[in-house]
């Protein structure tokens, strides 16, 4: 889970549209690399996280970018057999290109603040699960079709900040709910009785709530992003390392400034030891 005071962050920063158009963009090349779904929620997962434990006070739109990228880039590296390059990542729907260099730092930077911890439960991961072993009295195609749906409305979910601090599992029951209650509406609530038992009761209000929203979005999908222009005035100018993808040809191998995301000390960034390192190395030189 991200940080608590995640939600507060996001609004206090203006990073709403800033995380739609990051977790936007991790679903669209997902599908067009044909990655799988799970990679797709354990990136939204590294990326939040990521996000809440920043103490960065201008976030800029090549920053989100980068992020985004290395969130991939990890993501399928812990889920998938067959791995996209990083210029395969890059080729669509992103105004930054960014060396692979430049890529691996982030990496390696997001790694030490999640501290290796790659192995998140995210809503997705109990889908499978609940349906295979609580709603096995339908039919096949009708199962499926289930599960269909269920992913659908867990991919618009995560698009949904006001999801984000409520835990899968409960994200997870109320976007099987919903679905049930649209395929199966004769039969939903014996299912759904078997399956709120699974729900501690301190979060079955949490329940009720995320069905609310999910609920709405049929009336008028993501009626309470509360996105406006005003929220992407964030864009800056780029650094010198990095260039708009119209002139990728241009790009030099120099590294970004990591310094600039502010992570907290434990999550600090790791170059900061080779440049320690080097200028150990460089006093130790000048006394001998």
């Amino acid at each position: 889970m991200p940080e608590a005071g995640y939600l507060d962050y996001l609004q206090s920063k203006n990073l709403v549209f800033a995380r739609f158009r990051a977790v936007q963009w991790l679903i669209k090349t997902c599908t067009r690399l044909n990655l799988s779904i799970g990679t797709v929620f354990n990136a939204v997962n590294y990326l939040d996280r990521f996000l809440s434990m920043s103490q960065c006070h201008g976030w800029k739109h090549w920053m989100m970018e980068l992020l985004s990228v290395a969130c991939l880039s990890i993501a399928a590296k812990f889920n998938e057999t067959s791995l996209p390059s990083l210029d395969e990542l890059q080729m669509e729907d992103l105004e930054h290109c960014f060396q692979p260099s430049t890529i691996q730092q982030m990496e390696l930077m997001v790694l030490q603040a999640l501290k290796w911890r790659l192995g998140s439960t995210t809503s997705y991961s109990y889908i499978e699960l609940i349906t295979s072993n609580y709603i096995c009295d339908i039919n096949y195609n009708l199962h499926k079709e289930l599960i269909n749906q269920v992913n659908r409305t867990l991919v618009k979910a995560i698009l949904d900040f006001e999801l984000v601090p409520y835990p899968p599992s409960v994200v997870a029951v109320s976007a099987l709910w919903c679905s049930l209650e649209e395929l199966v509406p004769s039969s939903y609530n014996a299912h759904l009785t078997r399956i709120l038992k699974l729900i501690n009761q301190d979060h079955e209000d949490d329940v009720m709530e995320c069905r609310r929203i999910m609920k709405a979005w049929l009336v008028h999908p993501f009626y309470n992003m509360k996105v406006s222009e005003q929220d992407s005035h964030y864009y800056p100018p780029s650094p010198v390392t990095v260039l708009l993808t119209d002139r990728i040809d241009m790009i030099n191998d120099c590294q970004v400034d990591l310094s600039v995301f502010k992570m907290p000390l434990a999550g600090s960034n790791v170059f900061k030891l080779d440049r320690e390192s080097s200028g150990n190395r460089k006093r130790k030189k000048e006394e001998e």
